[in-house]
């Protein structure tokens, strides 16, 4: 089981955030042998840091890890967007990590992402199709961990994730289950250069749409929005509370997110955000 739930934790970091990462693989949990795990996932909208677009991304998804006992995994997703009616497979993502032991109880976490993304995309990381990562992690009663994020392509943006979290195992409906759930309370720092890009990018879709003409660009964006957007600030506080059903071999789990932002988030400053995620996940 706590095989499963380190994938889960890589898919997190890979899953609709395509960057912002959640990859805090406790290296004194890590499997003892070379495992695959598959997952199937619904979610009602996509975050990214606690942010979402202004468009409906509700999507569902399809995932796979490949974690090698020494530490090494390698990890695939592909998605699509419920309301995308242009193509089959809306957006996808490949990606490779290390997780390794600094000692009894802190381990560190390195990765690598390179994401693809269908022309006229609405989702705000889809200027940024690379992300590299690294995570420091304390496990104890309490897990700490802290993450860098640095996401390129079209722009660059680095983040920070101070995270705070709790697993708790709740009770057994029978003999070879548990139900658990696992708080966790974060707080996110970076630049929003992806804004600009996310705006550029729906005016032209818009444009397209014939909804507006492009060529009077988006009275939002001027200069003061370009100095938020390249500056580094606070984005979001952000509340996790998932519950999962787990056995030997896999897990069901229902994530709820609620992401209130900070008066200098892009997208809805100043207002809350809540996301909903179901998955399934079953490991050979």
């Amino acid at each position: 089981m706590k095989s499963v739930i380190l994938f889960i934790m890589a898919v997190s970091y890979t899953l609709f955030s395509f960057a912002q990462t959640d990859s805090i693989a406790v290296a004194e949990n890590q499997p003892s042998k070379s495992t695959l795990t598959l997952g199937a996932i619904y979610a009602n909208s996509a975050s990214y840091y606690g942010e979402k677009s202004e468009e409906n991304t509700a999507y569902g998804a399809l995932a796979a890890t490949y974690r090698f006992k020494f530490g090494f995994y390698l990890s695939g997703l592909a998605y699509r967007l419920i309301k995308d009616s242009n193509s089959f497979v809306s957006a996808s993502s490949l990606g490779a990590g290390f997780d390794f032991k600094l000692g009894k109880k802190i381990s560190l976490g390195l990765s690598y992402n390179h994401s693809f993304f269908a022309a006229y995309s609405p989702l705000l990381q889809a200027g940024n199709p690379e992300n590299a990562s690294l995570a420091l992690t304390y496990a104890n009663w309490l897990n700490l961990s802290l993450t860098g994020d640095y996401a390129f392509g079209k722009t660059n943006d680095g983040f920070i994730t101070a995270e705070i979290s709790k697993s708790i195992n709740l009770f057994s409906l029978g003999k070879k289950d548990i139900i658990t759930i696992n708080p966790s309370a974060s707080i996110v720092a970076g630049t929003q250069h992806f804004y600009q890009t996310y705006l550029a990018e729906k005016n032209l879709r818009d444009s397209v749409l014939g909804i507006i003409d492009p060529i009077f660009g988006n009275p939002s964006a001027g200069a003061g929005s370009t100095v938020t957007t390249t500056a580094f600030n606070m984005l979001s506080y952000n509340f996790k509370f998932p519950v999962a059903y787990n056995r030997a071999s896999y897990m069901v789990e229902a994530d709820y997110q609620l992401s209130a932002l900070s008066n200098k988030a892009q997208s809805s400053p100043g207002k809350l955000s809540s996301f909903l995620t179901v998955g399934f996940y079953y490991q050979f």
